[in-house]
């Protein structure tokens, strides 16, 4: 068998365990590895290798650091269409979308680079009679990420390299479905000439993540992925009086005015909600159309029906297959729901299968119309290639639908009215909000700020008002169309 290997105190080492996930090819369900269980001694001995490595790394040099991460980045650039390899290969993302994964995972070790800047204190002289204060930005200790699927470059990389910069360690615990990247991550990581144990990398499933967030040693905790596991983590974490973060699910809608440039609005939804198969936290899933613009939706239907899924090294493929059978079997659960429910499906992706690769987990394009609130496609999180069409009649009833919605990840509006813009921004109640852009994520320096049940955090502790003030940051994201360049963007405004 083809064993995943696992990074502990700076080796990599096979593990003693008798339990293996296998880790398939999406594309045709074909075994490709086996990724371990670790066992509880396994798990220890990478707590602990971090541990002992945070005594001396609190103590480097800030600029030391920094020139670690600068050292990483280079060496990420460099081997980045071969990360993307692997990754397209256990995801079974197309090559294109597997480079983007990677890129912004590498945007972020280069902010991770700047960490110098960030790790500034605070004084103030004269506090009292002759007394100054100081504050100092100083490490927690060993810190501990786990990792979804659906990025498994990037996620791991919003992780690791910040909390190392910052003088912490880290123990990782990525995606059971697909280890190879996260692997081929480290192995870079420590070739960029990480000390031993600062970073550890182990394997497993639901009993490994609690032996973790059970142990003592473990200061703080990052989370991605679903809602119940989300809460999950969150409170087991905290429970055990650890520091945690937990970024979960979502249900992202994109609002469309009648003055919008069509065609700019049909081109961008096309990608922003069935690209990636729909396998993202910030896909568009939901899209609310205002007033005349319903007029749209079947020629929104008919070019979403001309994506076609295909293989990770195939240039014409438009995504690639689902991560599992178990996904699969899920969203074609709610592509049938949303039938019986009483929708209407104007593409229906349920039959589709790719020649040669039938045992794959394919689902193809899918989009519904007469899409009412109170149906399961529109109440849950499918993450498939599936878009809900739904028409209101003016935006505050637009407004009034997503505030009333459970999930707060990220928004769009498309409008060519600043007046709209701004009243879309200002009322709406979720944390990233995009102007005439379909999928509003910041960059490294801005905050990735879900707001209701895509964030669980550790500022929720201070009750519901503390909790608006200190994490309801919104990241407004602007892209404002002139009308002579209407295939695109003429400039890009962020505010925070």
């Amino acid at each position: 068998m083809n064993k995943i290997e696992q990074l502990i105190n700076g080796q990599f080492v096979s593990s003693a365990t008798s339990q293996f996930i296998e880790v398939t090819n999406p594309a045709d369900n074909s075994v490709i590895a086996h990724a371990p269980c670790a066992t509880d001694a396994e798990l220890a001995s990478a707590i602990s290798s971090a541990e002992t490595a945070f005594s001396t790394w609190k103590k480097v040099p800030v600029p030391e650091r920094a020139r670690l991460m600068m050292r990483y980045q280079h060496l990420l650039k460099e081997h980045h269409d071969e990360i993307a390899t692997i990754l397209s290969e256990e995801t079974g993302k197309t090559f294109a979308d597997a480079k983007g994964d990677v890129w912004r995972g590498i945007e972020v070790v280069e902010q991770a680079a700047n960490v110098c800047s960030m790790m500034m204190g605070e004084t103030v002289e004269n506090v009292a009679t002759n007394i100054d204060t100081y504050s100092m930005i100083q490490p927690l200790g060993v810190c501990l990420g786990i990792t979804p699927f659906n990025f498994p470059a990037m996620i791991p990389l919003w992780m690791f390299p910040m909390a190392i910069a910052c003088g912490n360690t880290f123990v990782l615990k990525p995606s059971e479905q697909d280890p190879k990247t996260p692997m081929k991550l480290a192995e870079l990581f420590l070739k960029a000439g990480a000390p031993d144990g600062v970073l550890n990398v182990v394997h497993g499933g639901k009993d490994q993540v609690n032996y973790l967030l059970n142990a003592p040693a473990i200061k703080a905790v990052s989370f991605v992925g679903s809602v119940p596991v989300g809460q999950h983590i969150y409170k087991t974490a905290t429970d055990n009086m650890k520091r945690a973060q937990c970024f979960a699910g979502a249900k992202n809608h994109s609002v469309i005015m009648p003055d919008a440039n069509k065609e700019f609005v049909l081109n961008n939804l096309v990608g922003a909600s069935v690209g990636a198969a729909g396998q993202r936290c910030m896909a568009i899933s939901v899209a609310v159309f205002v007033g005349d613009s319903k007029e749209w939706i079947p020629e929104l239907a008919e070019r979403i029906a001309k994506v076609t899924p295909g293989l990770w090294n195939d240039d014409n493929a438009g995504y690639g297959p689902l991560i599992s059978p178990q996904a699969k079997a899920r969203v074609l659960q709610k592509i049938q729901e949303g039938k019986e429910q009483g929708a209407t499906c104007l593409v229906d992706g349920s039959d589709f299968t790719l020649e040669g690769y039938e045992g794959g987990n394919w689902v193809g394009p899918t989009v519904f119309s007469d899409v009412k609130v109170d149906m399961s496609i529109y109440q849950e999180e499918i993450f498939g290639p599936v878009l809900c069409c739904m028409v209101v009649d003016t935006l505050e009833d637009a407004i009034k639908l997503v505030n009333a919605n459970p999930y707060g990840n990220g928004t769009s509006i498309f409008t060519a009215s600043g007046a709209a813009a701004r009243k879309y921004q200002s009322d709406i109640e979720v944390g990233q909000v995009g102007i005439n852009v379909p999928i509003p994520v910041p960059l490294p320096f801005f905050s990735f700020t879900g707001w209701k049940n895509s964030f669980y955090g550790d500022l929720h502790a201070y009750g519901k008002q503390a909790v608006r003030f200190y994490t309801e940051t919104k990241t407004i994201t602007a892209r404002w169309l002139d009308d002579d360049i209407p295939s695109g963007p003429n400039m890009t405004i962020e505010l925070k």
